[in-house]
């Protein structure tokens, strides 16, 4: 059997993120959405880094 690994919502102030990894949401699709604010899609490709408006997360595009 396949278990997934959650992290908790915004328990770092900034995660690596990779072109994979997109869309990119906050809490991500790894976090567990339970514990955190509403979603929140987030446009790290512009800039090459983005925070959530709700928890400050630091989002930073590493490829």
């Amino acid at each position: 059997m396949n278990e997934k690994t959650t992290l908790a919502s915004c328990a770092q102030q900034r995660y690596e993120v990779r072109l994979s990894d997109l869309p990119l949401s906050c809490p991500t699709a790894e976090m567990e959405a339970w514990d955190a604010h509403p979603k929140v899609y987030l446009d790290v490709e512009a800039k090459g880094e983005v925070s959530c408006p709700y928890c400050g997360a630091t989002y930073v595009l590493v490829d």
